[in-house]
């Protein structure tokens, strides 16, 4: 015994993450009544996907910087940059486990890139590739390994250095990780245009929503239709 405190449906925070965030967005989103358990994290709001949280968010109210991290990673994955940094500068020093780790360096590096931090996106993604495989389980393995091959090649996108296979580990990693669905769209879509596929491009940033002024996604939307031949 240790003497820590446990929360309802798992042991510790360290058993809890990094698990949760690749499969937690599908099994709350499933709860929600919609047929499409994709419904509301390709929508974009924000909002709503962290009210969704709620009930898991307030079982981690006993494991400091917890909530605050899946707090970033939500605003993270919606392009909210400044809601991001604000999520993770109010996670207290020390207090995330080793199994947190991941989580909080491929916010980072994802926000790294979105900044416009190549060379520092790059290093993060990088080392989160390095790190030992924590997630337990066939498809959590599946689905953590997806995402950071997607962070890499979105890493790699934004700098204009996307190699070969890039475009199809960022669907793959959008796919499987549907939080990051639109982070790892608008990353396929900088590899199209970059490779003259201006048509493919055009075709993975059909549905994108209507992104608020918070979001740096509206920004990048702008930006690359108007690469986009008429």
């Amino acid at each position: 015994m240790t003497g820590e405190p446990r929360a309802r449906g798992w042991r510790r925070p360290v058993d809890f993450f990094p698990n949760v965030i690749t499969c937690i967005s599908a099994v709350l989103i499933g709860t929600a009544g919609r047929s499409d358990p994709r419904y509301f994290l390709l929508s974009g709001d924000v909002a709503r996907v962290l009210e969704m949280w709620k009930p898991w968010l307030d079982r981690l109210r006993f494991a400091e910087g917890y909530v605050e991290l899946m707090e970033a990673t939500a605003y993270a994955a919606f392009g909210w940059v400044d809601a991001a940094r604000d999520a993770l500068a109010r996670i207290p020093e020390g207090k995330l486990r080793a199994a947190a780790l991941e989580e909080r360096l491929t916010i980072e590096a994802l926000l790294d890139a979105f900044e416009g931090d190549r060379a520092k996106a790059l290093a993060g993604a990088l080392e989160v590739e390095r790190m030992p495989l924590e997630a337990a389980g066939l498809f959590a393995r599946r689905r953590l390994l997806a995402r950071r091959s997607g962070l890499s090649a979105l890493a790699r996108a934004f700098s204009h250095q996307s190699e070969g296979r890039d475009e199809r580990k960022l669907l793959r990693a959008g796919k499987l990780t549907p939080l990051f669905h639109w982070a790892m769209r608008y990353g396929a879509a900088v590899v199209a245009i970059d490779r003259g596929r201006m048509l493919e491009a055009r075709e993975l940033l059909v549905g994108a929503p209507a992104w608020p002024n918070e979001s740096a996604f509206r920004v990048f939307d702008a930006e690359l239709r108007a690469l986009l031949p008429s």
